[in-house]
């Protein structure tokens, strides 16, 4: 692939430096979209076909256009780099290696949005990133790109970093909004939205950190140009965090045209699976999109080639396809158990859920609960038909959707697995002596 937008000087030695960053071309998109108007940057950004990068793929230029311009009423960007997704770790690397391509998206943003105070509200396991940020920041500033009267434009801006407790709920943007205000991070009910009512009670676009750093390179070559990379609505470059049963984890750009094959076995990315191992199954974009089989994930239900895209991944809706989302990408070799590491997002889920809503308090408990016990060499036939039934009753019935989140992962393992399901329930004396003993299989 040719199209390195984000990651282009990645490798460069100091890049995480102002000097160094701007000797390669850093901030020249600052100066350039300084000189356009805020409209001119919003149909750039609609031009481009960006998708947020957070696991929605909600397109970036709508979501921005719907924010409210009350006058007198302060406006607000919010920046989410609450990266809480099992599996997840693009946005980490961006902010310890590249900081400063987020402080320049975020200035462009900003101008755009008409904000002048604008946020990066990160995860508190991130202990070390805030540190790395506020001195990008400072650098910013010190070079007359943050603060008042950015290169004489009669443009103010500040930035600040706010640290949350890592709470995996708040990487939903009302509850990360709560949080910020500091209080404690329960999702809100929408509407009214934060494009209307976000931060503070004032008009808020919230975008996490891949998201607006696609933005300088939006405006370097253009929104039309950026709309030809990619196919058909997933344009552009996205950022994968592979991890797994994989002989090279770790952050990978790549162009939506890619095959799930190739990224998987390609020595230019993943270098295939250690051991010469076979591929048992795959979840494509963090913990809470579905799980598929190998057989799904390679090609579709209909022999069709599976690319790395928002389209190609979801073919077959949940009952053969996925979902990109955050783009966390976890392999699965065949020596790994399904309902062990259903278990532990299960319990995942439950430990983070917020408890404002009962299906998901609740919900959420007894799937662990039940999965545990199949796990350990107790559960009956009865236990997988409650399982599923008890999934169906936590989709769609939230407010927020960690509720949605818990549930297709467990529903997956099921459809696709159930034989695993099964194996656990005529086996109990294997898992038994077994339990506790890591990397046994289901056979």
């Amino acid at each position: 692939m040719n199209n390195k937008l984000l990651l282009t000087h990645i490798n460069v030695e100091g890049i995480r430096g102002f000097e160094v960053y701007r000797n390669h071309g850093g901030y020249t998109s600052v100066d350039k979209a300084l000189k356009m108007t805020p409209e001119e940057i919003l149909e750039e950004v609609k031009a481009s076909g960006l998708r947020g990068r957070g696991g929605a793929g909600f397109p970036t230029g709508m979501k921005w256009s719907f924010l409210a311009k009350p006058e007198g009423v302060p406006r607000y960007l919010v920046v989410n780099a609450d990266e809480s997704e099992p599996g997840t770790f693009k946005d980490r690397f961006l902010m310890e290696y590249i900081p400063h391509k987020l402080i320049e998206g975020i200035i462009i943003s900003s101008y755009c949005l008409g904000t002048n105070t604008s946020y990066i509200y990160i995860r508190g396991e991130y202990s070390w990133i805030p540190d790395i940020l506020e001195q990008a920041i400072q650098e910013a500033k010190d070079n007359g790109f943050l603060g008042k009267n950015i290169k004489n434009t009669g443009y103010d801006l500040e930035i600040y970093v706010q640290r949350g407790a890592g709470a995996y709920v708040c990487g939903e943007e009302t509850a990360l909004i709560e949080s910020l205000e500091g209080k404690r991070g329960n999702p809100r009910l929408k509407p009214p939205f934060p494009a209307v009512k976000g931060l503070y009670q004032c008009p808020t676009v919230v975008n996490n950190v891949e998201t607006i750093s696609s933005v300088p390179s939006i405006i370097e070559i253009s929104g039309a140009e950026y709309a030809k990379i990619g196919v058909g609505r997933s344009t552009g470059t996205k950022l994968i965090s592979a991890c797994g049963n994989i002989n090279k984890p770790g952050v990978y750009e790549i162009d939506f045209n890619l095959s799930v094959e190739e990224f998987i076995y390609s020595e230019e990315y993943c270098g295939g699976i250690p051991n010469g191992k076979k591929l048992k199954a795959c979840i494509p974009g963090g913990s809470s999109v579905p799980i598929v089989p190998a057989k799904l994930l390679l090609k579709t239900a209909d022999g069709e080639t599976r690319y790395m895209n928002y389209e190609s991944l979801s073919v077959g809706g949940f009952e053969s396809g996925t979902m990109l989302g955050s783009g966390g990408f976890i392999v699965l070799d065949e020596d790994q158990c399904v309902v062990r590491h259903t278990m532990t997002l299960a319990r995942f889920y439950n430990h983070e859920s917020c408890g404002q809503c009962t299906p998901c308090r609740e919900g959420t408990g007894w799937l662990y609960r039940i999965l545990k016990k199949i796990e350990e060499g107790k559960g009956t036939y009865e236990d997988i038909d409650l399982l599923w039934d008890v999934q169906s009753k936590i989709e769609g019935k939230t407010i927020c959707p960690l509720g949605d989140a818990a549930a297709w992962p467990v529903a997956a393992a099921i459809r696709h697995f159930r034989d695993e399901f099964e194996w656990h329930i005529n086996n109990p004396e294997c898992l038994t002596k077994n339990y506790g003993i890591a990397n046994y299989a289901c056979v």
